[in-house]
């Protein structure tokens, strides 16, 4: 199998309906170009109709499909939820049933936008690589797999993102793209590789799931079985053989970043730019604020993939990067355990101008003298300026603290 940049140009002449699949725009970031002495052009890709890119590898491959007298009337494939939500739009505007795999603890707010599209979903496995086991049990002669990576016809569709990058930036030094199962950014460099060889192609994955660099250094695709990360949305677990093969071919470099870097940058996004993307989306952000890759002095676009963030993933990026940032923080107060040490303590806390969020007693540690207590403070701050001056004031009045972030 092989994709090239005539099959991406073809794909893109499929993607005729703006319903499914429209043309993004790019925006100029200031705040985010000043950070990293770059211009910082943002691929705005999290705004298509169903928050990410994943719906023009699936209408691509869908229409040929349903233009063919193929005996198919149900497409099926396997996703953690973006790939979902794509193959159902795309099943059900060529008049296909779908029926979607997805992990067990998949986002209910990708769930529900799966089914909302016309899907039927089966919960099954822990993660992307149970699901898609599972998801290949059921193929039978009525059906069509769409797989979420491993097929031409679903990278030729990603590779029109790279057709658009190369005509809205033609002077663009640097694309920095989210690699999962290396679709995404197979396409999208064998289109700009085409169109401007020397634009550079940097890939990026999650710490904690980044198969690509031991891939590319072992000369083989190598696959994990256990991955823990936000950016739930590229934790395939592995890349193919055909995606190996485009990004050996085609990237410059491969980098990877930190849950905290990823979460930094979902906060980023919502304060600087007033765009919520995902976990995923965010991660090319996070490579260009990043030590990991030098962009200063260049035009470079990092591509935003994603935007579908459930409220409860929401919550749990915004305590992580608050408490990166020393704005959310846990102070650990020793007391004599007697009536009005809390409102005390707390006083201090207040006189500083912060707000406590929750309190709790620890009469029962070890290391407690009879008559002692902690006193826990989970409290919300500016910034690590205020947090020093809480700290400051509730040693200056005589009591030991400490900062258990």
């Amino acid at each position: 199998m092989q994709v090239t940049v005539a099959d991406i140009e073809d794909a893109r002449d499929r993607l005729d309906d703006e319903s499914v699949v429209r043309e993004t725009p790019i925006e100029t970031n200031r705040s985010l170009s000043a950070e990293v002495d770059a211009d910082v052009r943002l691929k705005m890709e999290h705004l298509q109709r169903t928050g990410s890119f994943k719906t023009r590898g699936a209408y691509n491959k869908l229409t040929q499909v349903a233009a063919t007298d193929s005996d198919a009337t149900r497409a099926l494939a396997a996703s953690a939820g973006n790939h979902a939500q794509g193959v159902a739009l795309a099943a059900t505007k060529v008049g296909l049933d779908a029926t979607i795999v997805m992990p067990k603890d998949a986002p209910q707010a990708k769930i529900d936008a799966t089914e909302g599209y016309g899907a039927a979903v089966v919960l099954h496995g822990e993660d992307f690589q149970a699901a898609m086991r599972h998801a290949k049990t059921r193929i039978d002669d009525d059906c069509v797999f769409v797989h979420a990576y491993d097929d031409p016809d679903i990278v030729a569709g990603q590779g029109t993102l790279g057709l658009e990058i190369a005509e809205q930036v033609p002077d663009a030094d640097t694309v920095v793209v989210p690699i999962g199962g290396g679709g995404l950014i197979g396409g999208i460099a064998t289109a700009i590789k085409a169109r401007s060889p020397e634009t550079r192609v940097v890939g990026v994955q999650a710490e904690s799931a980044a198969t690509v660099p031991e891939s590319l250094d072992k000369g083989v695709p190598v696959t994990i079985d256990s991955m823990q990360t936000i950016a739930d949305g590229i934790a395939t677990g592995g890349i193919s053989e055909l995606t190996y093969e485009l990004i050996r071919e085609h990237v410059d470099e491969v980098v990877t970043v930190t849950d905290t870097q990823i979460a930094e940058s979902v906060l980023f996004m919502l304060e600087r730019t007033k765009q919520m993307v995902e976990g995923a989306g965010a991660v090319s952000v996070a490579a260009v604020r990043s030590d990991a890759l030098d962009v200063s002095d260049e035009v470079v676009v990092p591509l935003l993939c994603g935007g579908n963030l459930s409220m409860t993933d929401l919550q749990t990026v915004l305590t992580h990067g608050l408490t990166h940032r020393n704005q959310l923080v846990h102070l650990q107060v020793h007391i004599v355990d007697r009536p009005g040490e809390m409102s005390r303590v707390s006083e201090l806390i207040a006189d500083c101008g912060a707000n406590i969020h929750d309190v709790t007693h620890e009469r029962s540690a070890k290391e407690l003298d009879v008559g002692d207590a902690y006193l826990q403070f989970h409290v919300q701050t500016s910034g690590t300026g205020q947090t020093e001056r809480i700290l400051e004031s509730i040693r200056n009045a005589g009591y030991d603290v400490e900062l258990l972030n």
